[in-house]
């Protein structure tokens, strides 16, 4: 049975992994049947889980649809997270975007598919680079005032905005964000050169999607194939990165995916993964994860096949000689509580 978490800065308990239902319809071409849905959702609720990531587009709305009929005897125990801000009708310049006007239309949409009158998470889907972000504040705070949302988060957002966000937040007492969501993987680190640090300052929970970057950490492109595929152009580096997840998930008597899915676990940050699947059986498969604890050399091996460079300015802060420039002799005589918890990620980016 799942073990919970609390999310972010708030009272609220979440399963250590979310469902994640962007596979719930098949009106992409791809994804799981209404009967198969149904039996991944029943097996994540039959394994103690009890949060349910969607949004307004996926599927063009049939995963909301979907999880409207799937979660009515269930609604009291349930966290439902969902997203606005893209488009729902190309041809109109307000039909998409992170502004209130789109907020508003876009809650309402997704409350009438849900068939719920409230969501527990409404999360800012993706920056559109010109909305204030004291217009998408003050919104968030409305609709949590009024009722209709509990919670709210910013999903694939660069750091600089989600903590503008927290600051406004603060100061003028508006809800106040408690997660951020983007696309995390072996092949994939990018957020840990802001966002991941942003979070754990301001006590934001972290919501991974893409662990899997798309199956290909599986070993599935490692021949051409006709299977349908969410990324496109997957390179020598990530194939490398899938033979080195093949070769641990021998060492260990388990599957490419539950050992991708456990290495992002074992990282220092606070972070409850989104993981999803087409089938019943991938699902189960992928759940597995939880069960899973990488010894250290392992997520070590794997650490060092992503071959990451964190890049400026954390390479350069946390440089021995630039730390000798800022503190002489005393940093490793300074007990930071603070840092304490990120010691071992900070001094594997240096190396």
């Amino acid at each position: 049975m799942m073990r919970y978490k609390l999310l972010g800065r708030s009272g609220l308990r979440v399963s250590e992994a979310a469902l994640g239902t962007m596979t719930f319809g098949e009106t992409w071409g791809w994804g799981a049947s209404k009967d198969e849905s149904r039996r991944i959702f029943d097996a994540y609720l039959a394994a103690g889980g009890n949060f349910i990531d969607t949004a307004c587009n996926y599927t063009d709305g049939t995963s909301e649809e979907f999880l409207g009929e799937f979660i009515q005897e269930h609604r009291e125990r349930l966290v439902v997270a969902t997203k606005y801000t893209l488009t729902s009708r190309r041809d109109d310049a307000n039909a998409g975007g992170n502004h209130r006007k789109n907020m508003v239309q876009t809650l309402e949409s997704s409350l009438r598919r849900l068939r719920t009158d409230y969501i527990d998470l409404l999360w800012l889907h993706m920056w559109d680079g010109m909305t204030p972000i004291e217009e998408v504040m003050r919104t968030f705070d409305d609709l949590v005032r009024s009722g209709k949302v509990h919670y709210v988060g910013f999903s694939d957002t660069p750091a600089w905005v989600v903590s503008q966000a927290v600051t406004l937040a603060d100061l003028r007492g508006w809800a106040r964000p408690i997660a951020v969501q983007a696309p995390y993987s072996i092949s994939g680190r990018d957020v840990e050169r802001d966002v991941l640090p942003m979070a754990r300052t301001l006590d934001l929970s972290f919501t991974p999607w893409g662990l899997l970057s798309g199956g290909a950490l599986t070993g599935k492109y490692l021949e051409d194939t006709d299977a349908p595929r969410r990324y496109e152009g997957v390179g020598p580096k990530t194939n490398g990165i899938a033979r080195e997840v093949i070769e641990v998930a021998e060492a260990i008597d388990a599957s490419p995916a539950q050992v991708a899915i456990a290495w992002a676990r074992a990282q220092p940050w606070h972070l409850i993964p989104i993981i999803g699947a087409r089938t019943e059986e991938q699902f189960r498969e992928n759940l597995g994860a939880l069960d899973i604890e990488l010894p250290r050399e392992h997520v070590d091996r794997l650490s060092d096949a992503s071959d990451f460079d964190v890049g400026f300015p954390r390479d350069f802060l946390e440089d021995d000689h630039v730390r000798g420039l800022i503190f002489g002799d005393t940093f490793d005589l300074i007990d930071d509580h603070r840092a304490a918890a990120m010691a071992p990620r900070l001094e594997a980016a240096v190396s």
